[in-house]
């Protein structure tokens, strides 16, 4: 999978852009196969837990796709990635002497799947409390799980759908380049992809830098 942001279109709204990218879609032939939801909660290490070292807390990212309905992702900052079963957000509350949620900073990016051969594509809104903040897109290649056997056919899919605005390949390609890949990479996309989000819009957040 590739997870990508793509700018607004000039003179143009979050959703009027959506929409030029579903009819884009529709028009190449894609069919829609319902919708989709990835949403991101923020947590930081409790003060109580830093000591008096001047040490700098860690924040991690518990994050939910509707892909995997009973999966929880729990994502550390340039760590590892856990998977665990949908409880974990209940352990969360028991964690709070450790990790405390950020205070509004839940993101989340909702929309259309659309099935297109083998690719399967995702253009979401991505969302910050009630407000628009911009448009993602998830292109996944079914039959393949080796990134390196599938990234030039990806690629050239990309370039016909999304044009100039065709991203790189994704920093995780480069550590799991011959490697299976799996649901947690492309976690870590969306997780990249939110915190840029967030940058760029530079709403302080309690707790994330």
């Amino acid at each position: 999978s590739s997870v990508s942001q793509m700018p607004v279109a000039e003179g143009k709204s979050v959703q009027q852009t959506v929409e030029l990218l579903t009819r884009k879609l529709e028009m190449l032939g894609a069919e829609k196969q319902g919708t989709f939801c990835v949403d991101c909660e923020t947590y930081h290490t409790a003060a109580s837990t830093l000591g008096s070292q001047g040490q700098a807390g860690k924040l991690m990212y518990v994050m939910h796709d509707s892909e995997y309905p009973l999966s929880c992702f729990a994502l550390f900052e340039n760590g590892p990635c856990l998977i665990a079963d949908t409880n974990f957000d209940v352990l969360m509350v028991k964690l709070k002497g450790f990790f405390q949620s950020a205070k509004a900073s839940k993101i989340e990016t909702r929309g259309t799947r659309y099935q297109y051969c083998d690719f399967l594509v995702k253009v979401g809104t991505v969302t910050m409390g009630t407000s628009a903040r911009g448009i993602s897109v998830e292109v996944e290649y079914g039959p393949c799980v080796v990134a390196s056997d599938c990234w030039s056919l990806l690629l050239e899919f990309l370039q016909n759908f999304l044009g100039s605005h065709t991203p790189g390949a994704p920093t995780v390609f480069g550590n799991r380049h011959d490697a299976v890949y799996g649901p947690a990479d492309t976690m870590v996309q969306y997780m990249e992809l939110f915190n840029k989000i967030r940058k760029q819009q530079q709403v302080p957040v309690a707790g994330i830098r």
